[in-house]
C-alpha cells in the first residue's frame, strides 16, 4: 500500500514523515526518518477525564529498542528492554516540556504520547525526529492542542553553526543546543557548552529558530491535508456565583498568604485560605461546587496576584526586588572521611554535595541504544520529600532527579581535568536538605565547593541560577532573579544558567506559557550572568581554588606506560597474574589497551609493592640489567630463579661462580633468594642469567680460592637438548 511521504531538508538533511495505518487505533500517529534514523509516534487521548486529577494528565514515553541498533543488548540474562536508560528520559523530559504549554491546563482526559526508536543510524539522533513526530501525531489527530511545534539541535565547531549535528559533529563542538519553539516563540531550550558568551548562544538560538519556523511551515502544510477536526471536551469551570466569591471574599487574604517572607508561614497561611475557600463554596453553592475546579482557580487567584504586583511594582512575595538574590552562604569541609564535601545555601534551599574519587575501572559502562561508553565523571541528584517537608514513598530517582541530575553534570563537565592529567573516576552526590526554588542551580555550586576541597584541579568554580519571568496579556514582564516558592509555582518561565566568570556551560529552560521572545531571553541571560558573578564572589571567599592536595582519605593513582606487548604477561592466564597482585596489595589495576597502567591504592604501602610488582612482571629486561629472586628449580645443568610473577631465568651451572660447579646446590638451593645478571633474552623471551657476574657477590679471597681448589676443572657445558623432567615454564618446553 502506498502511504503519503512528505520530505523537507534542514541543516541539509532530509525528514521524511510518513502518514500510514501502523498504529491506525492510536489517536494520530507519523512515521519520522532521518537518514536512517526511524521513529514512531503515537498520540492518545483517554475517552473520558481523570476522576480526582489536580493536573493535566499529560505522559511521554521514550521507547528505545535494541534491535534498532541490530544488536542484542542487555546484560546475560535479560536481553530485552527494561526501565529506561537516562538518554530516554531526557529525551522524554524534553519532547514533555516543549508540547506540555500548548495544552489547555483546565483539561483532565488523559494524553499519552510514544516515540518508539525503530531504527538508529548511530550520527542522526532520534530525540530530534520524536519531537517532530509528537508534534505531528497531536496536530493530526483529534486531541485539542495548540500546535505545532518544532525542535532542532544546534552544534558549534570551529567557531561555526551547525544545523541538525551528528553525534561526532556534537562530542567535537564547544556548544550542544536543542531548542524547540512556535513559529513566534520559543518554548523549550536544553543546552550544554563550554564557557560560551551570551552573544554566541543568543546566536546559537537565532539559528534554530529559523530552522523551526521552517518546520512548522512545513508541518502546516500536512495538517492542512490530513488533519482531523478536534474534539470537545470538558475543561474545568468555576461558576460565575463561586468566581465572584473567590474574587471578593478572598482575594485580599490570599494575597496576605502569599506574600510572606517565610515559606512554612505563607504555606501555612495559604493552605488556612484554601481551606476556607472550600468551605464558603460548598456552603453557598453545593450545587455548583467542584474540588478540582476550586483548587485550579484558587490557584489561578494566586497567579493573578503575583503577576499583579510583580510586573506592577516590582514587588516579590519574600520582598526581594526583581534583580536580588536570596541570603547566600558557602561551607567546605563539612564532613570527615569523604573526599570532599561542599554545603550551600541560598535562601532556605540548602544542598550538601560530597564527592568520591575513585579508580579508572570504577567508571560506568553506558551501553543504550545510541551510546556505548564509558563515563568518567558522575553527577546523581537527589530529592528527598523531607527536603520540602513532605512524606513520599522513596523509591529510587525519578525522571526529575535524573534532569537535575544531568543539567547540574553538564554544567560541571568542561570544567573537570582531562583524564590523561587525573585519572580518577569522580563522582558527585547532590543532597537537597530543604529546597525552595532553584535546587538544581544549588547542585552546581556545591558540587564545585566539594570538587575544590577535595583537590579536583578543576579549571575554574562553577554556578548558576534560576531565572524566572512574570508576563501579562498586555505583554508587559518582568524577568526575576533566583525564583522561589509563589514565583516558580505560579510563574511563566524556569530558566536556569549555570557557568564560570567567563561563560555559559548550561542551559535549561521550560515555560507554561505559549513561549518566549529572543528579547526576553537574552535578557534573562544578561541578569543571569549578574547574579552569577555574585554568587561566585561568595564561593571564592570560602575557597578560591582547589586545594593543592587530595584528600587523606582518597586513593592514589600512579600511572605507567608498558608495552602493549606485555599486556597478556600482567594479566596472565585467566587473570591469575593480575588478581594475584591485586590480593597481595590491595591496590586496584586497569589497563588500557595502548599499554597505559593505573594503579589505585589507598595505602603508600600498597602502591610500592604494586608498582614494584608491575614492573617486575612488565619490564624489559636486557643484558646487563641486575635482578633478584628466589630460586624455585634445580636442575643437574642450572637454576632456575623466579624474577618475577611466573617470569623465571636460568643461571647455568657454568654461570654460578667464576670457577668450575660440580654441583648446582654447592652453590644454590631451592628457596634461597639471590642476585644475578642477565646476560641475555634470547628470541623467544627465555632469560639468562649470571651469578658469577654480580658485583660484590664474590670476594677476591673467595675467588682465588675456588680457582685452586678446581685448577684443573672448568669450561661451559652445554645445555641438554631433551626436555628434563619437571621443566616446563608456562606450559611449555624451556628449550
Amino acid at each position: 500500500m502506498a502511504y503519503p511521504i512528505y520530505s523537507h531538508i534542514i541543516g541539509g538533511q532530509a525528514f521524511e514523515i510518513t502518514i500510514n495505518d501502523w498504529a491506525e487505533q492510536a489517536s494520530g500517529s507519523v512515521l519520522v526518518r532521518v537518514g536512517d534514523t526511524t521513529v514512531l509516534v503515537t498520540a492518545v487521548m483517554s475517552p473520558s477525564p481523570r476522576e480526582g486529577g489536580d493536573f493535566f494528565p499529560l505522559t511521554v514515553e521514550y521507547e528505545e529498542k535494541y534491535y534498532a541498533t541490530g544488536k542484542i543488548l542487555g546484560s546475560r540474562f535479560i536481553k530485552r528492554e527494561t526501565r529506561p536508560t537516562e538518554e530516554a528520559v531526557l529525551a522524554a523530559r524534553a519532547i514533555d516540556r516543549s508540547i506540555r504549554p500548548r495544552f489547555d491546563m483546565r483539561q483532565r482526559h488523559e494524553v499519552q504520547i510514544v516515540a518508539s526508536i525503530l531504527s538508529i543510524d548511530e550520527k542522526n539522533d532520534p530525540d530530534v525526529a520524536a519531537l517532530l513526530g509528537a508534534s505531528l501525531a497531536l496536530s493530526l489527530s483529534d486531541i485539542p492542542w495548540q500546535g505545532p511545534i518544532a525542535g532542532v539541535r544546534v552544534a558549534r565547531k570551529d567557531g561555526a553553526l551547525i544545523l541538525n549535528p551528528s553525534f561526532e559533529e556534537r562530542s567535537a563542538g564547544d556548544m550542544d543546543v536543542m531548542v524547540s519553539g512556535t513559529k513566534d516563540r520559543v518554548n523549550m531550550i536544553e543546552a550544554g557548552a563550554s564557557e560560551i558568551t551570551e552573544a554566541d548562544f543568543g546566536a546559537a538560538l537565532d539559528a534554530g529558530f529559523a530552522a523551526i519556523k521552517d518546520l512548522i511551515a512545513f508541518q502546516d502544510g500536512i495538517i492542512t491535508k490530513h488533519g482531523r477536526t478536534k474534539r470537545t471536551v470538558p475543561l474545568l469551570t468555576l461558576a460565575e456565583p463561586l468566581s465572584a466569591i473567590l474574587k471578593k471574599e478572598f482575594h485580599a487574604a490570599i494575597e496576605t498568604a502569599v506574600y510572606q517572607k517565610d515559606k512554612q508561614a505563607m504555606h501555612a497561611s495559604v493552605s488556612e485560605v484554601k481551606a476556607a475557600w472550600h468551605s464558603r463554596a460548598k456552603e453557598a453553592h453545593p450545587e455548583l461546587y467542584q474540588k478540582n475546579a476550586a483548587d485550579f482557580y484558587f490557584d489561578a487567584a494566586i497567579d493573578e496576584i503575583v503577576h499583579e504586583r510583580i510586573i506592577g511594582a516590582g514587588e516579590r512575595p519574600d520582598g526581594r526586588k526583581p534583580e536580588d538574590i536570596r541570603a547566600l552562604s558557602a561551607q567546605v569541609a563539612v564532613l570527615p572521611r569523604v573526599h570532599g564535601s561542599g554545603l550551600f545555601m541560598r535562601g532556605s534551599t540548602h544542598v550538601l554535595s560530597t564527592l568520591t574519587l575513585g579508580s579508572p575501572g570504577d567508571e560506568q559502562i553506558i551501553e543504550g541504544m545510541e551510546i556505548r561508553t564509558k563515563r568518567h565523571f558522575l553527577h546523581h541528584y537527589n530529592f528527598p520529600p523531607f527536603s520540602v517537608g513532605e512524606v513520599k514513598p522513596m523509591r529510587g530517582p525519578g525522571r526529575r532527579e535524573i534532569g537535575h541530575g544531568a543539567l547540574a553534570g553538564k554544567a560541571l563537565a568542561p570544567l573537570l581535568p582531562l583524564r590523561e592529567s587525573f585519572p580518577y573516576t569522580i563522582r558527585i552526590v547532590s543532597e537537597v536538605l530543604s529546597s525552595n526554588g532553584s535546587s538544581s542551580m544549588a547542585s552546581v555550586t556545591a558540587a564545585t565547593l566539594a570538587l575544590m576541597d577535595g583537590g579536583v584541579p578543576i579549571k575554574k568554580a562553577v554556578t548558576g541560577a534560576a531565572m524566572g519571568l512574570m508576563l501579562n496579556s498586555a505583554g508587559d514582564y518582568r524577568v526575576l532573579t533566583d525564583i522561589q516558592g509563589p514565583e516558580d509555582h505560579h510563574g511563566d518561565m524556569d530558566f536556569k544558567v549555570a557557568g564560570t566568570r567567563d561563560g555559559i556551560t548550561g542551559v535549561q529552560m521550560d515555560v507554561k506559557i505559549k513561549g518566549v521572545t529572543a528579547e526576553m531571553i537574552m535578557k534573562t541571560l544578561v541578569q543571569a550572568r549578574e547574579a552569577r558573578m555574585k554568587i561566585l564572589d561568595v564561593m571564592a571567599s570560602v575557597i578560591a581554588e582547589p586545594r593543592p592536595e587530595l584528600s587523606p582519605w582518597a586513593p592514589r593513582i600512579e600511572t605507567l606506560k608498558i608495552n602493549p606487548e606485555k599486556i597478556g604477561a600482567l594479566i596472565g592466564p585467566g587473570g591469575k597474574v593480575i588478581n594475584e597482585i591485586i590480593a597481595k596489595t590491595g591496590a586496584q589495576i586497569d589497563i588500557e589497551d595502548d599499554g597505559t597502567v593505573f594503579i589505585t591504592s589507598v595505602t603508600a604501602e600498597g602502591m610500592a609493592s604494586a608498582l614494584e610488582l608491575v614492573k617486575q612482571v612488565t619490564r624489559e629486561l636486557k643484558a646487563g640489567d641486575l635482578v633478584e629472586g628466589k630460586v624455585t628449580r634445580l636442575l643437574d645443568f642450572g637454576a632456575f630463579v623466579e624474577v618475577g610473577p611466573r617470569q623465571d631465568g636460568l643461571i647455568h651451572i657454568s654461570e654460578l661462580a667464576p670457577w668450575h660447579v660440580d654441583r648446582v646446590t654447592d652453590i644454590l638451593n631451592i628457596g634461597d633468594t639471590t642476585k644475578a645478571i642477565v646476560k641475555n633474552v634470547d628470541e623467544q623471551g627465555r632469560i639468562n642469567l649470571s651469578l658469577k657476574d654480580v658485583p660484590g657477590r664474590y670476594s677476591e679471597e673467595e675467588i682465588e680460592r675456588g680457582r685452586n681448589e678446581r685448577a684443573s676443572g672448568g669450561g661451559d657445558f652445554p645445555r641438554p637438548h631433551r626436555r628434563p623432567q619437571g621443566g616446563t615454564r608456562h606450559g611449555r618446553s624451556r628449550f
